[in-house]
This record gives C-alpha cells, structure tokens and sequence, in this order.
C-alpha cells in the first residue's frame, strides 16, 4: 500500500514539475507559423525592403517573428563601399554569407577577405565589422541568431530616427538594441 502510494505521489510530483516546461515549449513555439514560405530572390519577405544606410537596401528573408526571435535573416546589397563600425553583440551571433561582390570582414583580430560562395562567423561578444569592398553592386546574406532587437533597430534607421542624434546618443540607443560601438569602421579598402 506503501509503495504504491509512493509511487502515485511521485508520479504526480513529476508531471506537475513537468507542467511548466511543456507549456513554456507550447508558448515558445506557439506563434510560428505552421507553414513554410518562400521568398524570392530580390524581394522582401514583406514586400517592403528597407534602407537604413545611404546606398543599402535591405530584404527580410526570415523575419524575427517568423521564429520567435530565434533568427533573423536579411539580404542586404550594398552599392557604396565601406561598412558599419567595429561593434559587439551582447548576446546575438551573426554570419554573413557572400551572394554578390567583395567583402572584408573583421571578426576580433582577423581579418577575412570574402567573395560570393564564402561564408563568415562571427561569435556574440567578439568585436566585428565588415566593408563592402571594389566597384559595383555587391550583396551579402546576413543572420542573427538570436535575433534580438536587429530587425527592429534597422527599421527604427530606415525611418530616420538616428538622423540628428549626437554620437553619445546614437551610442546610448545601440545599447538599447543589444550592441555597442567599439571602434571605427574598416578605414582601409581593398584597391
């Protein structure tokens, strides 16, 4: 009688232990759609590309909300040369996948010459930058994983709101978005 009192009692211990994670698993994924998609090549998972830098246009491929934050993937083709400033993500990894052009890329000390087929990794809280490098249009696929606040920082850029920030300002709101500033952009192009 013992025993199998027990065993009941340990039997509901463990479900009602269980209990949350199932539902933090059933929340978690809960708002992905239950089907794929495809995004053409050119376009914006939206229909609606950004710029959040002069000469860029960038198009959603996975949106943050496609994956409850767990990535966000973006095509970004690039027409100036040149790149962001050398900054660290706090808790964001990224990746820059070569479709198009030349690029260098900085991940901590070493610097990366890359074209269309190659692919570079750069880990969360390891300072980085990039520069579009040579003449023409040139493209790279870019991820972060998680997402973080990415997506939504680019488009807060598109709209203008960093526009007439001083640069402690335009520091404090990098923070708000998960990075900061580390350094200055790449300064010596590829010729």
């Amino acid at each position: 009688m013992k025993r199998n009192s027990f065993l009941k009692l340990g039997l509901t211990l463990g479900t009602l232990m269980a209990t949350p994670f199932t539902i933090y698993a059933r929340i978690r994924n809960g708002n992905r759609d239950d089907k794929g998609f495809k995004v053409d090549a050119g376009k914006d998972r939206f229909d609606k590309s950004i710029s959040p830098f002069e000469g860029d246009a960038f198009y959603t491929k996975v949106s943050t909300k496609d994956t409850d934050g767990d990535m966000y993937v973006f095509e970004s083709t690039r027409i100036k040369e040149g790149g962001p400033i050398l900054h660290t993500h706090y808790e964001t990894d990224e990746w820059w996948y070569v479709l198009q052009g030349e690029f260098l890329i900085k991940v901590g000390d070493k610097l990366y010459n890359a074209r269309a087929g190659d692919l570079v990794f750069g880990p969360r809280k390891v300072p980085h930058t990039f520069a579009k490098v040579g003449q023409g249009e040139a493209k790279v696929m870019i991820c972060h994983q998680p997402a973080g606040k990415m997506e939504e920082y680019f488009r807060k850029l598109s709209e203008g709101v960093a526009k007439n920030m001083s640069e402690e300002e335009r520091d404090n709101f990098r923070k708000e978005y998960g990075f900061e500033k580390v350094g200055p952009p790449l300064t010596f192009l590829k010729q």
